[in-house]
């Protein structure tokens, strides 16, 4: 689904150039749950915004779904990321003063043909994600879970090829952070490919496959033949909450 040969990127300012990817060689497969780990400045992020279309390489040859993107137009890399790709952000990137419905519906704004059910869809997924009583709400009504959970759904609502997700949790508490990851880790057994961007080994204990970077290259791969499982986690962490709370009631 996704390839990519000798990917550099150097960052020019003047006569300055700093290079943060180096020889990046990758190939994801449809229906991949991905982790790329890496710490800040690693150029993890980089790597994202080449692989989501959101920038070009320098240097090598990069192949989504068999298309050489170096070819295509400036027009028909946004039609991959409004059509092939779900971001998600740390940041949550919604629009304050816009409902969760709202905030959903923005990509397809951009779509050539809006579609009449557009909104029924939207509220499907709101309710798929557990946010069903909250369509109305804007993101000051939410905590930082649910307006993740409200991104997410966003991502979701041109059914992309792949979700890319960059820190998703990176904003949130343990609770918060694991529903997200059982949210994604229930849409790769769906069938979604989905590549998450973090600096943290227990999130990425959680994709079925880690690819560790470092200094702007590919260290070494790890297959996981039994991540993590989110929702056991997150139940065990509520157990241990429940039997806290008891205690000091006694």
């Amino acid at each position: 689904m996704i390839r990519l040969e000798g990917i550099t990127k150097v960052f020019k300012n003047g006569k300055l150039e700093t290079p943060v990817l180096h020889g990046i060689d990758l190939f994801i497969k449809k229906g991949e749950f991905t982790a790329i780990m890496a710490p800040s400045g690693a150029g993890k992020s980089t790597l994202m915004y080449i692989v989501g279309c959101l920038d070009r390489p320098t240097s090598g040859r990069y192949f989504f779904e068999g298309e050489e993107v170096e070819k295509l137009s400036d027009w028909e890399l946004s039609r991959i990321r409004n059509k092939k790709i779900g971001f998600v952000f740390q940041s949550y990137n919604l629009l304050p003063r816009t409902s969760a419905i709202d905030n959903i519906l923005l990509p397809l704004i951009y779509s050539q043909e809006y579609p009449t059910n557009a909104g029924e869809k939207a509220k499907e997924i709101l309710t798929f994600l557990g946010l069903g009583d909250r369509i109305y709400y804007k993101p000051n009504e939410l905590s930082g879970g649910q307006q993740q959970r409200v991104a997410i759904a966003r991502a979701l609502i041109n059914d992309p090829r792949i979700i890319l997700a960059d820190e998703p949790t990176g904003n949130l508490d343990t609770h918060s952070g694991l529903e997200i990851l059982s949210i994604f880790q229930r849409l790769h057994r769906e069938g979604k490919t989905i590549v998450c961007i973090t600096h943290d080994r227990e999130v990425a204990t959680h994709a079925n496959r880690i690819i560790q970077m470092k200094d702007g290259r590919i260290e070494r791969e790890e297959e996981l033949k039994n991540p993590k499982d989110a929702l056991s986690s997150l139940n065990e962490l509520k157990s241990r909450k429940k039997s806290d709370e008891g205690l000091k009631a006694v």
